[in-house]
């Protein structure tokens, strides 16, 4: 009989597989990353998965909670970021930025589920900064980001 925590043990031995899990070649693969930061006591976690145009990014802080959507694109023909709220998001902005920068940087759709705490521009600079380095780590980012005009 498996207890609770031989559970969570064995989906974070999966987690770590699923990130260690290299791409086929055909650049169709869906890739998943999972990761905690620490940061003046406060804990965050992130998840991102890589499907073949987009990135679906989940940062959460101190909770497993979803908080709101936002998803970002670029469009056409200036090369703008449009972002719009999806999920929640209607009062507080925390996460539109990072999704609209993210799109700059990748130059890929993305799907930024977000519960960082609003009125904590220093916490979110610090997820944006990190989640950023992971994405260069990972590969995902362009080498000349979009520009916002």
């Amino acid at each position: 009989m498996e207890t609770e925590y031989d559970q969570v043990l064995s989906s974070v031995a999966l987690v770590k597989i699923a990130d260690q899990i290299e791409d086929s070649g055909d650049g169709d693969g869906v890739k998943v990353s999972c990761f905690t930061e620490v940061f003046d006591d406060v804990t965050l976690q992130f998840q991102i998965i890589r499907l073949a145009k987009q990135i679906y990014v989940w940062i959460g802080c101190n909770s497993a909670k979803f908080g709101s959507l936002y998803a970002a694109a670029s469009t056409r023909p200036s090369n703008t970021v449009s972002v719009t709220s999806v999920l929640g998001g209607t009062s507080d902005n925390t996460g539109s930025g990072i999704a609209r920068r993210l799109v700059m940087k990748t130059g890929l759709n993305i799907i930024l589920a977000c519960n960082i705490p609003k009125n904590n521009p220093l916490l979110e600079a610090k997820a944006e900064k990190v989640l950023i380095g992971k994405l260069n780590d990972l590969g995902y980012t362009m080498s000349t980001p979009l520009r916002s005009t």
